[in-house]
């Protein structure tokens, strides 16, 4: 019996060592995996765990537990940190997408990445779907600032100094030299016209290239207005 006893205990220490050695072999790697989870969980893991704690908590009469009421407060805070911080994220999350559309409309159309962004920017500001505002730009100057017709249209969107100055009374015609200032009068006719046309982009990029006159004039006679600028904004 002592034998069997000597023999058990033998194998059940050999057993201990044998998984205490495959633990500290393994350590290390779950000690890499756990730094490479981000900050941001580690704290969404502990406010989940003192919300918990709070619910287990609630339910202790308060006589029994003076401080629950102090830590009911403390988690109430936290709960506002995670929603402040899940909201961080999200910001964080768009203006990341943002930049990468920025990149990719820069390397697209084989502009500054500056100029990109000031297109992007001011388009969204307009109510101008960004890609349709860059090809607006392509088609009507090819992206020069300079850019004057024959008709006198100026700038990036090509826009008359008579309608910058129906849109904007106090607008020179100098002044649709600067991108800034051209882009938003552009873009808020462009928009204009999409509203008078109920959404229906090809008429609105034929207003604008042809004027809203000449297209109602053509839609009333049953002739249609296409002229390919359409196609060429839209790529078609």
């Amino acid at each position: 019996m002592s034998r069997l006893m000597r023999d058990y205990t033998k194998a059940w220490q050999t057993q201990t060592q044998t998984r205490e050695q495959a633990v500290s072999h393994r350590w290390p790697l779950i000690q890499a995996k756990l730094l490479e989870i981000p900050a941001t969980v580690w704290a969404l893991f502990l406010v989940t765990a003192a919300l918990a704690v709070a619910a287990v908590i609630s339910g202790v009469p308060q006589a029994s537990n003076p401080s629950a009421k102090q830590l009911a407060s403390d988690v109430a805070l936290l709960g506002a940190e995670n929603r402040d911080l899940r909201s961080e994220i999200e910001l964080r999350t768009l203006e990341v997408e943002r930049l990468e559309q920025i990149q990719r409309f820069s390397g697209d159309f084989r502009i500054p990445a500056n100029r990109a962004m000031q297109i992007y920017d001011i388009a969204l500001s307009e109510g101008v779907n960004p890609e349709l505002a860059f090809n607006l730009v392509r088609v009507e100057s090819g992206f020069r600032r300079t850019a004057v017709s024959s008709a006198g249209a100026i700038g990036f969107t090509q826009i008359r100094p008579s309608t910058a100055r129906w849109l904007d009374p106090t607008v020179e015609t100098q002044d649709l030299f600067d991108p800034e200032t051209n882009l938003h009068l552009g873009f808020r006719y462009f928009r204009y016209l999409l509203d008078e046309y109920n959404g229906d982009t090809r008429l609105a990029l034929l207003a604008y290239n042809r004027g809203p006159g000449r297209v109602g004039g053509l839609l009333r006679s049953g002739i249609d207005p296409a002229n390919g600028y359409a196609k060429a904004v839209l790529g078609e």
